[in-house]
């Protein structure tokens, strides 16, 4: 199906991107990994920060870090300024696994940008970069 709708090809793209995805050779979900690499860039997050970052239910991230610090990638550690809260930091055995997500992630980005030139990519990129902040300011408050 053809169409101009661009909320409906960006949706679709990303789905297909998806896709391609778990053809990979990682032996993680697409969610563990977004997890995963989200953690290692904002080391100390919340739990509840991440699931908003991420656009996923609590109760859903909590059960993905469940298994990442089962599975030896991430541990809860106290927050010291509140002690009801724990931030969430990178284990040793997560270096390896972030370097195999960086080479899945740009396999795929390959694909899904062959044919284009490098100055396409780049107003593509730009284009995308000031829909997000304009999606991201909230006038309404």
């Amino acid at each position: 199906m053809q169409t101009n709708n661009i909320g409906f090809l960006l949706t679709d793209v990303i789905r297909l991107m998806r896709r391609e995805y778990s053809k990979g050779s990682l032996d993680m979900t697409l969610m563990q990994a977004r997890a995963l690499v989200y953690v290692s860039h904002c080391e100390g997050v919340r739990q509840v920060q991440l699931a908003e970052m991420m656009d996923i239910q609590p109760i859903t991230l909590a059960r993905l870090i469940d298994q990442l610090a089962e599975d030896k990638l991430v541990e809860r550690r106290p927050d010291p300024k509140d002690r009801r809260a724990y931030g969430l930091y990178l284990m040793e055995k997560s270096t390896p696994l972030l370097e195999e997500i960086d080479i899945e992630v740009k396999r795929v980005r390959e694909k899904a940008l062959q044919g284009l030139t490098e100055e396409q990519i780049d107003v593509f990129q730009n284009a995308l970069s000031v829909m997000h902040a304009n999606l991201s300011t909230d006038t309404s408050l």
